[in-house]
């Protein structure tokens, strides 16, 4: 089969480009999502564990995640999405193997680390290869797509992994894990075309880390992600570890009923991205900014992660009612991908990897304190036989709100303009100032 072109139809595009990208997604979140239903399991196998430490070994994943952003935005920049994901990913076969074998908290964690680095790609890539093989009317839409894949993983990561549980334990559902991981490896490197990226690739390295640095220096950069980070920490701290623990302690749900709602989870979550893809572009198309559908979504969100807050609304409530708080928080999952659209468009293409990925660096720590120092708070709780407290759950309910609202607050009044803009600006009125900086890292280039 030969390469897609602009000519090419559709079917083609998203049969080689989108289709294992996705899968390689899918896969990016299963493990991001999978110890909230295998925490039980885990505690058993491994009776050391504390609070602390499962959200510990869990936050690992973001670390590492978080550390190959910027080295990874470069790569992506100068050797294109198929080959930086297809060896990228190899990492995480590797860890499912590792934490399948682990005994101690360090092992667990280890695994956990080479997963978190082996699918660091898995938006960022998929994102590149969209801005490549798709017009810029397509992006949010695909973005969305390439989401709801994501929300396919956490929904594996429910009812199917919990029925393997049962057939094979949690370690042999880690290595048949990483056999699938080394499959999916393959199919992006064999069936995924290379396009473009000769620009970038002949730049030097060093004036590639140039233009990242120029892009973490941006004051539109820092009006957005404080807002996006803290969102997506208060969504990840719940959607891939807490929920599982919150819907015991706090609802009195068993671990029958907790999968299924660890599912209704996943469900609105994979919902609202496809929902929120196609609103975001259509309401764009008609005048209504990326950024004013973020800042409404978010409010919405804000009203559902503050019910959590009352921890007595959930203690006698109906099942009915909890599944509706589950299809709610995870449609909150889409907010923060809302405003890659606006981050992308704020800087020249060929800087597309860099800018994505330096939000990560970002959000990604976020996402890893949240996680963390969640668990470091439920311990300073005694434990509740062997849960922890509800009155815990909602000193970190109080202060996940209150720190996305006063993010909120500070995109609202900042008056920093995308890079873009001010070089049109400036060039209307014959100034000549730096505004953004070019594939060369160039900074006088926009």
């Amino acid at each position: 089969m030969s390469a897609p072109t602009a000519s090419t139809p559709t079917l083609i595009t998203l049969l080689r480009v989108y289709i294992p990208f996705a899968l390689a997604y899918v896969l990016s979140y299963l493990f991001r999502s999978v110890n909230s239903v295998i925490f039980p399991s885990l505690e058993q196998d491994i009776p050391e564990l504390t609070a602390g430490d499962l959200g510990f070994l869990t936050s690992m994943y973001f670390l590492f995640f978080t550390a190959v952003q910027i080295p990874l935005g470069v790569m992506l920049d100068r050797y294109g999405a198929r080959r930086v994901q297809s060896g990228l990913i190899l990492f995480a076969a590797l860890g499912c193997i590792v934490f399948g074998a682990a005994t101690s908290v360090a092992g667990l964690a280890g695994g956990r680390a080479l997963i978190g680095l082996g699918v660091a790609g898995g938006l960022m890539a998929a994102i590149k290869a969209i801005t490549v093989w798709y017009p810029p009317q397509r992006w949010s839409l695909m973005v969305g797509l390439h989401m709801a894949a994501g929300g396919l993983g956490s929904l594996v990561a429910t009812h199917p992994v919990e029925a393997a549980l049962g057939l094979a334990g949690w370690r042999h559902v880690f290595f048949g894990l990483g056999a699938i991981t080394v499959a999916v490896s393959a199919m992006l490197f064999f069936v995924v075309p290379e396009r473009g990226g000769a620009a970038a690739a002949s730049a030097p390295v060093g004036s590639q880390f140039r233009a990242v640095g120029h892009i973490m220096r941006d004051g539109y950069f820092w009006r957005l992600a404080p807002m996006v980070a803290l969102q997506q920490a208060a969504f990840f701290a719940f959607q891939a570890l807490w929920a599982g623990p919150w819907l015991r302690d706090v609802a009195g749900l068993d671990r029958a009923a907790i999968t299924g709602q660890l599912f209704w989870l996943a469900v609105g979550m994979t919902a609202s991205f496809v929902i929120t893809g196609w609103a975001a572009g259509a309401l764009a198309q008609r005048g209504v900014s990326y950024v004013a559908t973020g800042n409404a979504a978010l409010a919405l969100f804000l009203v559902v992660n503050a019910s959590l807050i009352f921890t007595g609304l959930w203690r006698d409530a109906s099942s009915t009612q909890v599944t509706a708080l589950m299809l709610a928080f995870g449609a909150g999952g889409a907010v923060g991908i809302i405003y890659f659209t606006p981050l992308q468009q704020a800087f020249p293409i060929e800087l597309s990897g860099r800018a994505t990925t330096s939000l990560n660096f970002v959000v990604f720590p976020a996402v890893l304190v949240g996680q963390w120092g969640q668990g470091k708070i439920l311990d300073l709780w005694p434990k509740i036989g062997n849960g922890y407290d509800p009155e815990a759950y909602a000193v970190t309910a109080f202060l996940f709100v209150a720190l996305q609202a006063a993010a909120l607050l500070w995109f609202l009044f900042s008056p920093a303009r995308p890079a873009i803009r001010r070089s049109v600006d400036d060039s209307r009125h014959g100034a000549t100032a730096p505004v953004a900086a070019s594939a060369t890292g160039d900074p006088r280039r926009p």
